[in-house]
């Protein structure tokens, strides 16, 4: 359902190993997991085994690709999918959680966000990178399964559907909620200072052994090579979460037409607008990536407004005639011991 772009934006220096207010070494991690990549930089005053580290975190991101994943025939919500019923299914609660989480987005985005677009996004043929813009009338009839209230929870397990069609893709929110775990994992174990990088997805608490923030770079949404837009430094211990949703690295070409991957449930189509990223900053950070969604599906100038309503801090980047301009809204421009440059 979508695809993040940020860089993870930090300086290593001499004075990481040696001579230092507080000793300790940047330790990175990464591999792959739910069809992209994941990084994991750590540091501890006691030395860490990254090896046993390295395996608790594939150990979780196997574990969750098995939950979340739609990509995979055999995950939970696969088999969910699968299941053509309107009887309750357990799913566990974790997936109840995250769509009871969801919902509260799609109600504030008026529909515009929706984990039920499954159906269309395979009705675009975005699943298998192969677009092919469909009929009015085909999509008429998928759209007929969409709709959020049509999936009904039953806490603390299960899901429902109230058509057996209606089907749920999580990838809209599941990085972020794995972010969120992977995160859990390292704090239990004493980690008090990391980036946790999924997909560009990311998590940082804490900072460097020098005692220096965090530096996080949020890419410039432009198709054409990497560079970066915005760097945050996060000058706070607590855990913080930096999402971006992005149309501008998957979109497809078809008849002179350019078609993002990013799908607006109340119309069935691609979004149309000039809103080319949307970053968004919370310490929760499942609800940061369903936020960083919603909010590039309405573009920035219907999504200012609610999520100003919303209180969410948001940077929306818009591609204009003149170049790429910036909409922020009040919770970004006063978010504490978090400077943007």
């Amino acid at each position: 359902m979508k695809r993040s772009s940020v860089f993870i934006v930090f300086l290593l220096s001499s004075c990481l190993f040696v001579g230092c207010q507080r000793t300790g070494q940047i330790q990175i991690m990464s591999g792959f997991a739910q069809g992209t990549t994941w990084h994991v930089t750590v540091w501890d005053e006691e030395p860490l085994n990254t090896t046993k580290l390295k395996e608790l975190v594939v150990k979780e991101l196997e574990r969750l690709d098995q939950l979340l994943s739609n990509y995979r025939n055999d995950s939970v919500i696969e088999q969910f999918n699968a299941r053509k019923t309107t009887e309750p299914i357990n799913v566990g609660a974790e997936i109840v959680n995250l769509i009871q989480n969801a919902e509260s987005v799609s109600d504030a985005s008026q529909g515009h966000y929706d984990l039920t677009i499954k159906p269309l996004y395979d009705l675009w043929g975005f699943s298998g990178d192969h677009l092919t813009p469909p009929e009015e009338q085909s999509m008429r009839e998928v759209l007929s399964a969409i709709g959020y209230r049509k999936l009904h929870c039953f806490p603390p397990d299960c899901i429902g559907k109230a058509a057996p069609d209606v089907r749920v893709d999580l990838s809209s929110i599941a990085q972020g909620y794995s972010v969120g775990c992977i995160s859990t994992l390292l704090e239990n174990i004493g980690v008090e200072n990391y980036i946790v990088e999924i997909g560009g997805e990311l998590m940082t608490r804490g900072g460097k052994p020098d005692g220096s923030p965090w530096r996080i770079g949020i890419e410039r949404p432009l198709p054409e090579g990497r560079f970066i837009q915005k760097v945050m430094t996060i000058e706070r211990d607590a855990p913080l979460a930096v999402m971006t949703s992005g149309t501008y690295r998957h979109y497809f070409d078809e008849h002179g037409r350019r078609y993002s991957h990013i799908l607006d449930a109340s119309t069935g189509k691609p979004v149309d607008h000039q809103t080319v990223s949307v970053t968004v900053v919370n310490d929760n950070p499942t609800m940061a990536d369903a936020w960083s969604t919603a909010l590039l599906c309405l573009g920035a100038d219907k999504g200012k407004d609610i999520a100003e309503r919303a209180g969410i801090a948001a940077l929306f980047i818009t591609e204009t005639d003149n170049g790429l301009a910036e909409l922020t809204t009040s919770a970004w421009k006063t978010m504490k011991n978090v400077i943007v440059q």
